[in-house]
């Protein structure tokens, strides 16, 4: 699906097309946004770029040479972008095409911050006089969700702290796997900023001819660091929560332990009794006895409870 935008008095506004128009508004649009395009709309595509459009695939390498570079289509940046999906994070890449009449973005799913850009250009809230400037604003906005994602993780985090340390009726099997999740999703984020950064590192080399650009470009890049810096903070109060809570459950599970092998203890005499007083010789006085089966009930129950009051002393129980 092809969305169409175009620059009207600096302000990003959508182009309604229909199937008859779309090749004539594709010349005239300062920004195509390409989901998951048919074969019909990547020959259209073809056109515009003087060459082949870019499979997933290739969006998808992880060389900073196959990321980043310039050929006769144009300034070729292809950007993480997170989103959610069931409760999860995931990441997709994104295409970024910047020429010098359009950027042209080539995506496979469904991002938040292209639905949020689509958004506001309905509302004419996102100002830009070039296409550049355009992918500029597309890297604020994709920082802007970063920082609102580890907002949420850092909230989330703080109740699973809260369960961890200071309830005590908490399950703590569900703290481990809350924490896996944020762990998980929080490791999403860094690899998102860490390729921020080169694209950032990127485009101000190729932007630099543009004051303006470069400073936006530079302030993005110290918000980058500072997201960094608090992604690192993440990860080490998940580490510490998750051997917080895996030593608790270590406690626990010694706990019990301990009741068990206290309990096999304080049986052991008993048994002990039990077992001499079960054996069938002939011989045995105290089976004549008159008091022989008190005194060995007596013997058992006081076998018992002298290891019991000896742990107790220890301040074993």
């Amino acid at each position: 699906m092809l969305r169409l935008f175009g620059i009207d008095n600096g302000v990003i506004k959508e182009i309604d097309t229909t199937p008859d128009r779309l090749a004539d508004n594709l010349a005239s649009a300062d920004w195509i946004d390409a989901h998951e395009p048919d074969e019909q709309e990547r020959s259209l595509l073809q056109k515009l770029l003087h060459g082949d459009v870019p499979e997933f695939e290739e969006v998808e390498e992880i060389e900073a040479s196959a990321r980043c570079f310039v050929d006769q289509a144009g300034i070729h940046v292809h950007s993480l972008f997170v989103t959610q999906s069931e409760g999860r994070h995931a990441t997709i890449s994104v295409a970024c095409i910047l020429q010098k009449k359009r950027l042209i973005t080539i995506r496979e799913g469904e991002v938040a911050d292209f639905r949020l850009m689509r958004m506001r250009a309905r509302r004419g809230q996102i100002e830009a006089r070039s296409p550049a400037e355009l992918l500029v604003t597309l890297f604020e906005q994709k920082l802007e969700n970063h920082a609102d994602t580890l907002e949420d993780l850092h909230r989330q985090l703080e109740e699973v702290s809260y369960l961890v340390l200071e309830d005590e009726e908490a399950e703590l099997n569900e703290a481990i796997e809350q924490l896996a999740r944020l762990e998980d999703s929080n490791g999403k984020i860094r690899l998102c900023l860490m390729d921020s950064q080169r694209d950032i590192s990127f485009l101000l080399r190729h932007l630099r001819r543009d004051p303006e650009h470069a400073d936006t470009l530079r302030e993005i890049m110290r918000d980058v660091e500072t997201l960094m810096s608090h992604t690192t903070f993440l990860f080490d109060k998940i580490n510490f929560l998750m051997d917080s809570t895996q030593g608790f459950i270590n406690i626990e599970q010694n706990q019990i332990i301990k009741i068990f092998s206290i309990a096999a203890v304080v049986f052991l005499p008993p048994t002990l009794v039990a077992s001499i007083y079960g054996m069938n010789f002939e011989f045995m006085p105290e089976l004549d006895w008159l008091l022989g089966y008190p005194m060995a009930i007596g013997l058992m129950i006081m076998a018992g409870i002298a290891p019991y009051l000896y742990f107790k002393k220890k301040n074993w129980l």
